[in-house]
């Protein structure tokens, strides 16, 4: 069962997942996770490790019993976390090789130890948030104006930077240039719209997309999947949800396909 809320942390959101029964044989495989421009710190079954930005569509492996995550808002983990995000790339990572093994081992047997392992995890992030700068106001306005459709290039101008200084900055903070954020951004849309019930051809152009095809390549591209099969597997999950079964793990992503 999966759920999630927005966190204390401003623009983060709170989620865990528990696995009912596991899935049993390689007929059975967990929901690939599609790119969504976050990065999440998750607890799984003891163990601490960083989802970091996707690129393309991630199938995890073999599942975890119990999982609490906290998905921050594109651009602020790596200050809270203490690594850029262009390091963490298409990756999962212990969370040991960023804070030190003997301080991760201390963290994740504290959050294991507590009564609710998910609002243990969310306190850390409070804590780590904290000490760490505030997030960026430009690049919080970098990705409004991405989400809302708008050119990169125009984007660079109202921001105030060069397309140079844009770029750099975006992959620390993102873990990919804008043009790359744009398209995961405007994919997202996208989907949002097809599981809303929208026929792909108006959800590809109300999502910015020049048609369906546009649509379909992107869908492909950066999600590993056509858009019939996206849309057969959210129905499966939002089915599975209300018959209470297990529902896709959603760590890296908010998405799945």
């Amino acid at each position: 069962m999966y759920e999630e809320r927005p966190a204390l942390l401003d623009g983060a959101v709170l989620w865990t997942r528990t696995l009912v029964s596991r899935p049993a044989g390689p007929l059975h495989p967990l929901h690939p996770v599609l790119p969504d421009g976050c990065m999440d710190l998750i607890w799984a079954d003891g163990s601490l490790l960083v989802a970091g930005p996707d690129t393309r569509a991630y199938v995890p492996g073999d599942p975890v019993t119990r999982y609490a995550g906290i998905r921050f808002a594109p651009g602020d983990a790596p200050a809270i976390l203490g690594v850029p995000a262009r390091e963490l790339r298409d990756r999962r990572v212990a969370l040991g090789a960023l804070w030190g093994e003997a301080e991760a081992r201390q963290l994740g047997e504290r959050i294991t130890e507590a009564p609710d392992p998910a609002a243990a995890l969310e306190s850390l992030a409070l804590r780590r948030a904290a000490d760490a700068p505030a997030p960026d106001p430009l690049l919080r306005a970098v990705v409004a104006r991405l989400d809302a459709g708008r050119p990169v290039a125009e984007t660079a101008d109202a921001v105030g930077l060069g397309a140079r200084q844009l770029h750099r900055r975006s992959l620390d903070a993102f873990g990919y240039g804008p043009k790359t954020l744009a398209r995961i951004l405007r994919l997202q849309r996208a989907l949002a719209l097809v599981r809303a019930g929208l026929p792909y051809a108006e959800a590809a152009l109300r999502a910015g997309c020049a048609d369906q095809a546009h649509l379909a390549r992107e869908t492909r591209a950066l999600a590993g999947t056509t858009l019939s099969a996206y849309e057969a597997r959210a129905y499966e999950a939002a089915a599975g949800a209300s018959a209470n079964r297990d529902t896709p793990l959603p760590s890296g992503s908010r998405t799945t396909a």
